[in-house]
């Protein structure tokens, strides 16, 4: 996943993703990109020793997990909310 940023280096979106139905709160996707990007920026200093490289990778897979479970989540939210529009009948 790629998160857009503008030119301050945000992330576009405010947190929130638009669909037909409304807006979806992405609060705790966009936490776990966060804490993945600040993890790859560590990584890629080189500061790290090797062990503490290492553990930090398995942090990010457990991290990764999560966001994809979490977008899951959200869209097994967002297939059982009706088109704007196409109201049940009876």
């Amino acid at each position: 996943m790629t998160a857009r940023t503008d030119a301050d280096g945000e992330r576009e979106g405010g947190g929130e993703l638009r669909r037909a139905g409304g807006e979806v709160d992405t609060g705790t996707l966009d936490a776990l990109v966060e804490r993945l990007e600040r993890a790859a920026e560590q990584l890629r200093t080189g500061d790290l020793s090797p062990d503490a490289a290492a553990g930090l990778v398995e942090d990010c897979a457990g991290l990764a997990s999560q966001a994809s479970a979490e977008l899951e989540r959200m869209a097994r939210a967002a297939q059982h909310e009706p088109i704007p529009g196409q109201d049940s009948l009876l």
